[in-house]
């Protein structure tokens, strides 16, 4: 259990003593944070992913409004971690918790503003909040002009698999197809490959239909764990 007098300011100053330069430098080319990129004016300290799992996990009872302010830092590592003790918190919490971090996920996704902050807390907290809600705003997101609620919104669809939705994901794979971004596109193969292993007919059936049009990174990505001559018979248009 989290020491409760662990405050916001110590959370700060944990994270500071935890980064490098080297590795602030690092991901900072690694997230693209250069002009006109994805990343463009991230801001690394330079901390391991395990020592952010470990400050949030010790600072998991730290209130909203603090995992607010968290959120809102230009400073990646300072997100990340607010994002994990959300998950934290949204695993361990009752009908009530889950409900109050579920619509304070939705409320802020405008700072869910990097590929790996999606892919850390989306499966763990919307996969479940919304699966058996309605839907309609992983649709909005999947109409966005911010890239992150689209990958918010085909990341999530794709862990309702498992629980045999295979329907939103389709329908959020398709709407994405014309889509410009390559982190779109390998967002999608990821989870049309997730898809395969739960049901093969539903991943085929898919890209017998659209192999000839969808962006080859999303196909390549689809594919990767299908045998050669099945891969080659996709690749050929």
């Amino acid at each position: 259990m989290a020491d409760k007098t662990y405050s916001y300011s110590d959370c700060i100053k944990k994270l500071k003593s935890l980064g490098t330069p080297k590795r602030a430098k690092a991901s900072s080319w690694f997230f693209k944070t250069g002009k006109g990129q994805y990343g463009e004016g991230d801001v690394f300290l330079g901390i391991t992913v395990p020592d952010q799992r470990k400050v949030a996990h010790r600072f998991q009872d730290l209130s909203l409004s603090d995992i607010k302010k968290l959120l809102n830092s230009p400073v990646h590592e300072h997100r990340f971690v607010a994002l994990e003790i959300l998950v934290f918190r949204y695993e361990k919490g009752n009908g009530q918790e889950k409900k109050k971090i579920g619509d304070f996920y939705l409320a802020n996704t405008n700072r869910i503003n990097n590929w790996d902050l999606v892919d850390t807390s989306a499966p763990y907290i919307l996969g479940d909040y919304l699966l058996k809600k309605d839907k309609r705003i992983l649709y909005k997101f999947a109409r966005s002009k911010n890239i992150w609620e689209r990958r918010i919104a085909v990341i999530t669809a794709g862990t309702f698999v498992k629980s045999g939705n295979y329907r939103d994901l389709i329908k959020i794979s398709e709407m994405l197809l014309k889509d410009k971004h390559d982190l779109i596109h390998k967002a999608t193969g990821w989870m049309l490959r997730e898809l395969g292993k739960i049901s093969p007919e539903a991943e085929i059936e898919f890209l017998d239909k659209y192999y000839h049009t969808m962006p080859r990174t999303m196909l390549r990505y689809a594919i990767e764990k299908f045998s050669p001559e099945r891969r080659r018979h996709y690749l050929q248009k």
